[in-house]
């Protein structure tokens, strides 16, 4: 009797010395996790953070590098939109919304119906084709410089908001058609047979059944579609002109009061301009953009 009670005093010993440790594990497993968290957090945020601390920092102290905010002012941001040094800011702004509206408009269009067929219908060579497309998504922008500029200069495109939509819809597009497939593939054929049991035909079913159900989806590629757009440099710096650059050519090109000084502050202020809203509508929408990565990935 006496034994049989050490042993059980033993195992139960055991057992919870087992579960301490199992528990132990897990703590250092989740502190490990925080701690790379942070780590990556602090070493993205770290750029930005700086380029705000500088945005609001007066001229004369554009190369302090106290940590915190000081000697704050706004006057950087107005520079930013004044135009006496030759800056066109504004009408920048306006540029890159009215060609990333245009580009995530028009790819989607495309993109969705092209998305829908390579995912539903089959063809011969379907897999060629999204092969190509996945292909043309890494192609080098550089490479295509010379003959875009070639190309529009010799139908007099250069500098016009075409030669700027044009190839961003080429850049935007691949990264939507494949977006789209893998939603639509995932999605079952018996939605689509109820609907048309139903009395729908075709193309009600698609617009009334497929549509509502890839809208996390469509949103989703429509942001990262935006973005994308809205963050093109090379391409812009080659084929705008005045009239026509987005906001990455114009703060690119900012001028400062003498012909040899570069506006530092008034750049950073440009830039957390243009970055904020894009942090503001990913962080507002981070569920939809969410459930939209995730759409489709779990049968």
């Amino acid at each position: 009797m006496t034994t049989a009670t050490a042993d059980a005093s033993a195992l139960r010993a055991r057992q919870d010395r087992g579960r301490r440790a199992a528990q132990n594990r897990e703590k250092w497993a989740q502190g490990r996790t925080y701690l790379s968290a942070a780590i990556v957090l602090l070493w993205c945020l770290a750029p930005a953070y700086w380029m705000v601390v500088t945005a609001f920092r007066e001229v004369g102290f554009t190369y302090d590098t106290s940590i915190l905010p000081t000697h704050v002012t706004l006057d950087n941001f107005r520079t930013a939109f004044d135009t006496s040094f030759g800056n066109r800011f504004g009408q920048a702004l306006l540029n890159s919304v009215f060609i990333g509206g245009v580009v995530t408009v028009v790819s989607l269009l495309i993109g969705v119906f092209a998305a829908y067929a390579l995912a539903r219908l089959n063809f011969k060579g379907k897999f060629l084709v999204l092969g190509f497309i996945l292909g043309a998504s890494m192609f080098p922008g550089v490479a295509l410089i010379t003959p875009l500029f070639q190309l529009f200069t010799n139908i007099g495109w250069m500098g016009t908001y075409q030669a700027l939509i044009i190839p961003n819809i080429s850049f935007v597009l691949p990264l939507t058609v494949y977006t789209m497939t893998s939603f639509f593939r995932e999605m079952p054929w018996e939605l689509e047979e109820s609907a048309r049991v139903d009395g729908c035909t075709q193309g009600q079913a698609f617009r009334k059944v497929i549509m509502p159900l890839a809208a996390p989806a469509i949103f989703t590629t429509a942001i990262l579609a935006f973005i994308s757009s809205w963050n093109e440099f090379l391409i812009a710096s080659q084929l705008s002109s005045d009239a026509t650059q987005p906001v990455t050519v114009a703060i690119a090109n900012f001028a400062g009061a003498q012909p040899n000084q570069i506006p530092y502050t008034a750049i950073m202020a440009a830039g957390t301009i243009v970055t904020i809203p894009l942090v503001i509508l990913v962080l507002v929408f981070q569920r939809k953009i969410v459930a939209g990565l995730t759409a489709g990935a779990v049968k």
